[in-house]
């Protein structure tokens, strides 16, 4: 269960990008009503990651990293920067869907492109945590999320 819970949150988060992605070219195509569904599966399939991301912190604890020792600082400074970025995109993803839900579309638009590449950098970064964590190297202890952290 504890590297099942990360693979199924690590799938969630990549359709959602790919979604995100699928919608940002229909928006290309003009194709409004196809890119309202697509970004809206797009929330739903994060929302799914996050639930799943959070119910296995809460309830297992957090994997600190496994790999070789000279390898622990980048691995925590590309986590940090992930991290970062995942906030950045939550927020901005939130802001970016209503103001395209409430037609406000100047900030809509203005928005829509920047939250995509920053999402795409979260999601793809996670995909790398995930593959740092539990697929390169073998996953080290279960912990609380600040000592796995740092």
């Amino acid at each position: 269960m504890a590297t099942f819970l990360p693979f199924i949150s690590t799938v969630f988060i990549a359709l959602s990008a790919i979604c995100v992605a699928a919608g940002w070219y229909l928006v290309a195509k003009r194709k409004i009503e196809q890119h309202k569904k697509m970004m809206y599966w797009a929330a739903v399939l994060a929302v799914i990651f996050f639930i799943t991301y959070l119910a296995k912190t809460i309830f297992i604890g957090s994997t600190s990293f496994g790999g070789p020792e000279h390898m622990a600082t980048f691995y925590r400074v590309f986590l940090i920067f992930h991290i970062t970025l995942a906030t950045v995109a939550a927020v901005l993803g939130i802001t970016t869907l209503v103001t395209g839900y409430k037609n406000k579309l100047a900030t809509h638009v203005r928005l829509g492109p920047l939250t995509s590449i920053i999402w795409f950098g979260s999601a793809s970064s996670g995909i790398m945590v995930y593959l740092l964590l539990y697929v390169i190297y073998p996953p080290g202890e279960t912990t609380n999320l600040f000592r796995a952290i740092f």
